[in-house]
């Protein structure tokens, strides 16, 4: 038995009634408590059963499928994880496992019609509904049959219908592979939609990647994998890095469908989270669209995953159990010998990388779809061009925009950096506010009148006086954020229509679909974004982007900086021009000699990914080496030095492995925790796992220290 605790053990119970498989979801004791747990196997009769504990119950759900305890498995192998802390992701709805709710539903009675019952043409429409016909409710009967309620509750004083008491289950929608499309497709879409079909009906694993610019069609192509998928009566699970994406991406699919697709993230309500949770176990939703979580929900007969924006960093779990979503659904598709699909515009490394060694398959889409061609980029040298002191838009970008709006166009004004201004210090002593949680400053947040951090969530109200000095009114804000920017647009565009989108005012799939459907609608003239505009967005008459600070990604010395900000920065440039329209992007930078700035501007995304390869490469760093992250982190900065003085002393000494740290941390203190990094450096084909696992088995720590693994790091704050 396999219990949801952070613990590697798996433990013994007693099968009473016996018929217990594995992959069965049951209750059992544990201590003072009862627990959900999953049955892996046979115990391991090290114990004799008179001692031996008693399964409580067997839960009314499906069991979880083969494949889901593989890919369990495998997981925790893998990122050097428990794998009870593993089963937590697959059983995450405890819901889910009770029965659901009782309602009452009407079928037809057996018995012969009484005498006095009089047959009308509307009594005869209820009759040929439900003959044969699963159990309805009384509403569901007057609109299915188009009479009124009065009729079917005659019925039933005449005892031609009777009430039964049924589990309600939710019917979800079901997507027709053959509703006509109404978009043509060219030549190089219908080539790359016969190549995915044909992988789809011949089967087995395989990864398959659309490569397509901004604008080509990538999303209609792959429907018709989905819709081929379904018409051979299996399931189709689609993730997408960011719930805000899902607005646009539902409205094509229920256009190319006929109906929108179950949706699975971190928004839903309770009660929706459970139906959706046994709707995909018991097989009744044909295709979820989801955030990363969803690749860990008991598809029982899953025939094509589909990653789209591959790319994206939020596809890379860091919290718990630290995964790459990207990854472990190809993993997902091996274990279940099914195909995938990769999407993007701008590929991530690794992809191109295995493409280049032949286990990915291309699909290639280099041109817009219709007469769209590719915005123009500039480059604006902010050190001879730059904007006044204390503005943020430099002047050949506002003569831009000027001309956008002059011609009724739309502007995205592009700066990833949420709240009003990212530091707020004091004039008169130098005092920065920081997070009394973690080593970082709080970020002003006007809208909302508070300090946050945007790391532990931490918020308070800006004060009147410094806290360091007390002097009054001697903060001021440094820096722009979007909501600063907005008060400098404003204030240059009085007539403009201006619309701040961000985490901060897109909060939820509703909010994010309305903010679409308004731009779309020509309602707004500018937009202020993050990076939740950057993607996956298509809007007719935007045709002009300016960047506000091109540069914002490049600083840190992260591994990914430079692959990160082209990526972001090309997706922003393809918001830009997508129809009829031509567009101009505008990149305010500093360093316009930088490779990514250069790539940008030419469009040359192959250059820059091959320079980006030889750099890696030439040092072992990922996709062409390994690395494993370690943070040590305790409540006291004692505990957490003297832990990391013990790892630093039986850290693994071999010829193609190598032990960096310890360090602080970058965010030396994160939610009142100190932290120290440890991170090991491989070649390709170490074990790293084995090799982390032989050191920590050496490690004794006290209660109060915590060591966490990452296994492929993304973020090395």
């Amino acid at each position: 038995m396999l219990l949801p605790l952070p613990l590697t053990d798996t433990y013994d119970y007693l099968d009473d009634e016996g018929g217990l498989q594995a992959g069965d979801i049951v209750e059992v004791p544990f201590g003072p408590r009862q627990l959900a747990g999953v049955v892996i196997g046979k115990g391991t009769g090290n114990m004799p059963a008179s001692r031996l504990r008693k399964v409580i119950r067997r839960f009314d759900v499906p069991r979880l499928p083969a494949v889901s305890l593989r890919f369990m498995t495998w997981i925790a192998s893998y990122t050097v994880t428990p794998p009870g802390a593993v089963l937590r992701m697959f059983i995450s709805v405890p819901a889910a496992l009770r029965a659901p709710p009782r309602t009452a539903a009407c079928v037809l009675t057996n018995d012969p019609l009484p005498e006095t019952f009089r047959m009308t043409a509307a009594r005869r429409r209820v009759i040929d509904l439900m003959t044969d016909s699963p159990p309805r409710s009384l509403g569901e009967i007057a609109a299915e049959a188009g009479v009124t309620q009065g009729v079917v509750r005659g019925m039933f004083a005449l005892a031609v219908l009777q009430l039964r008491s049924l589990p309600t289950e939710h019917r979800f929608p079901v997507p027709d592979p053959d509703t006509p499309r109404s978009m043509v497709l060219n030549a190089q879409q219908q080539d790359a939609v016969n190549r995915l079909t044909e992988t789809v009906n011949t089967g087995g694993f395989t990864v398959t990647v659309i490569d397509g610019v901004t604008g080509a069609g990538k999303t209609e192509v792959y429907f018709e994998a989905i819709a081929e998928t379904l018409r051979l009566g299996r399931q189709v699970l689609v993730l997408l890095p960011e719930i805000a994406l899902s607005a646009p991406f539902l409205d094509r699919f229920d256009a190319r469908f006929g109906t929108r697709p179950t949706e699975w993230h971190s928004e839903l309500t309770p009660p929706r989270r459970r139906r959706t949770w046994r709707g995909v176990a018991t097989g009744n939703i044909r295709v979820l669209v989801g955030a990363r979580s969803a690749l860990f929900l008991p598809f029982p007969d899953l025939g094509l995953i589909i990653v789209d924006e591959e790319h994206e960093a939020a596809f890379k779990q860091t919290d718990g159990v630290s995964y790459q979503g990207r990854d472990m659904a190809i993993v997902r598709a091996r274990l279940g010998e099914i195909p995938a699909i990769l999407v993007s515009a701008t590929l991530s490394l690794e992809t191109v990388t295995n493409v280049e060694q032949g286990r990915y398959t291309r699909v290639s889409l280099p041109a817009r779809h219709g007469s769209a061609g590719l915005p123009d980029v500039t480059a604006i040298d902010m050190r001879r061009d730059g904007p006044a002191r204390g503005r943020w838009i430099a002047p050949a970008l506002d003569r831009a925009v000027t001309e956008t709006l002059k011609r009724g166009e739309q502007t995205l004004f592009f700066l990833n950096r949420r709240g009003y201004a990212p530091l707020t210090l004091c004039r008169k002593c130098g005092h920065r506010i920081e997070c009394p949680n973690c080593s970082a400053w709080l970020v002003e947040h006007r809208l909302s009148l508070q300090l946050q951090c945007h790391h532990c969530g931490h918020a308070s109200q800006r004060p009147n006086t410094c806290p360091e000095c007390e002097t009054a009114d001697s903060l001021v804000a440094s820096g722009p954020g979007v909501e600063r920017l907005a008060e400098e647009v404003n204030d240059r565009y009085p007539d403009a229509r201006v619309h701040i989108a961000s985490s901060d005012t897109l909060s939820g799939p509703s909010n994010a679909a309305a903010f679409v459907h308004s731009v779309q609608a020509g309602e707004v003239d500018i937009i202020i974004g993050t990076q939740v505009v950057a993607k996956g967005h298509h809007f007719p008459l935007l045709t002009t982007v300016g960047v506000v600070d091109a540069d914002l990604g490049l600083a840190g010395g992260d591994l990914r900086a430079a692959e990160r900000t082209y990526q972001l920065l090309h997706q922003v440039a393809g918001r830009a021009g997508r129809e009829q329209r031509s567009g101009h992007v505008y990149l305010q930078t500093h360093q316009t000699e930088t490779p990514v700035m250069q790539a940008l501007v030419s469009w040359d995304r192959d250059g820059f990914l091959r320079a980006e390869s030889d750099a890696r490469k030439a040092s072992d760093m990922p996709p062409f080496g390994r690395l494993v992250a370690f943070v040590i982190s305790a409540t006291d900065p004692k505990p957490a030095d003297d832990a990391a003085l013990v790892l630093a002393r039986t850290a693994p000494r071999f010829t193609d492995v190598q032990v960096l740290g310890p360090a602080p941390a970058p965010l030396a203190r994160l939610r009142g925790r100190y932290r120290l990094r440890f991170l090991l450096k491989a070649k390709r084909g170490v074990n790293v796992q084995r090799i982390v696992r032989d050191w920590l088995a050496l490690l004794k720590l006290p209660p109060s220290v915590r060591v966490s693994i990452d296994v492929d790091p993304y973020s090395f704050l």
